[in-house]
């Protein structure tokens, strides 16, 4: 499967990157956000979600587990549902919650935290590793299904250089 690899230099960078992947959306993606504790996950999402016309404030939802937001993907209404597993005590919660009825090939789904819900998370379209490498960001996306494969084909990136 393809994938992608880049430095971002700055915050600004992470942005930049996270406005390219809103032109690559496309319904029933799910996206899984791998990067330890500030490595740019959220700001990300932040990115991607204003990008996609959402106005308005964009909080990891630390506490709430997920935050659906309604945006414009090719001038259709999209849902797109940005969850945080971070202080998920167990998978069983993910469950209880009834958020798998939400990978429902119409939603976006963006996780962070995804290992904190395996084993019962289903499988993602899209990997995104962040790792904080300096100043910035050291970035990889890896495709894990034809869904995956097709958004990084169309991803349109030039890293900040």
């Amino acid at each position: 499967m393809p994938h992608f690899k880049s430095h971002l230099h700055d915050e600004a960078g992470t942005a930049a990157l996270g406005v390219a992947l809103a032109r690559a959306l496309a319904p029933g993606l799910s996206i899984y956000l791998h990067g330890d504790l500030g490595a740019g996950k959220t700001a990300l999402t932040r990115a991607l979600l204003h990008a996609a016309g959402h106005v308005g404030p964009v909080k990891s939802p630390t506490y709430t587990l997920s935050e659906p937001y309604r945006v414009q993907l090719g001038g259709r209404p999209q849902t797109v549902i940005h969850y945080d597993l971070y202080r998920m005590g167990s998978p069983e919660e993910f469950l209880d919650a009834g958020f798998r009825e939400d990978f429902d090939g119409k939603n976006i789904c963006i996780v962070e935290w995804p290992e904190k819900g395996e084993p019962v998370l289903p499988p993602p379209d899209l990997h995104v590793f962040l790792t904080v490498a300096g100043q910035g960001r050291d970035v990889e996306l890896q495709a894990s299904s034809a869904l995956g494969q097709s958004c990084l084909q169309r991803l349109s990136f030039a890293p900040n250089l």
